[in-house]
């Protein structure tokens, strides 16, 4: 797995705990524990990259934050990406608000010259919470059954968008979202 940087949606904790069940289930299956060794928290990746200054992101995020609200998610859908690190996800129902929330983000970065790689553009991206990595080709449908087990839909909201350094995970800077007055 490569280094990196990415911002990321994480949720309140009712619905972190509803995601994290699934992380658990699969790690005792012995299907995944990547997430998990990699100190990963549950979230949706809005933008990744290999290399940016974190300093100019924060100021994006830290003039981004205050002006959204908690965004209402639900996960009702479970689904896989087509790459070779085994990935499945959660997928949430792509509200308006979220899609506006993205593009938002998106034409702040845009506007402070951030180069945003094809899948995270506005029409291109999808929006997923990972719940397995590196999924061995031969247990993804035993996966996928542990997955369907869930009581789908979860529900809950994103309540803070954060800058991560990628693996392990290590959280560079978070902020609430909707807060306007720094702890």
């Amino acid at each position: 797995m490569s280094q990196g940087y990415a911002i990321e949606l994480y949720f309140d904790p009712a619905l972190e705990n509803q995601v994290l069940k699934a992380w658990n289930v699969l790690a005792r299956r012995q299907i995944s524990t990547q997430l998990i060794e990699i100190e990963s928290r549950p979230h949706i990746t809005l933008f990744s990259s290999p290399y940016f200054d974190p300093s100019k992101l924060e100021n994006i995020v830290k003039n981004f934050s205050p002006k959204q609200e908690s965004l209402p998610l639900s996960f009702g859908s479970i689904g896989s990406l087509p790459s070779d690190d085994n990935v499945l996800f959660l997928a949430p129902t792509p509200t308006l608000s979220l899609l506006q929330f993205h593009s938002q983000l998106f034409d702040a970065m845009k506007k402070e010259g951030i180069e945003i790689a094809e899948e995270h553009r506005p029409d291109t991206w999808i929006p997923y919470c990972p719940v397995a990595e590196e999924v061995p080709k031969t247990r993804m449908g035993e996966a996928f059954t542990v997955l369907r087990d869930l009581k789908l839909p979860v529900a809950g909201y994103a309540m803070e968008i954060a800058l991560v350094e990628y693996p392990p995970v290590r959280e560079v800077f978070s902020f609430v979202l909707g807060n306007t007055v720094e702890p």
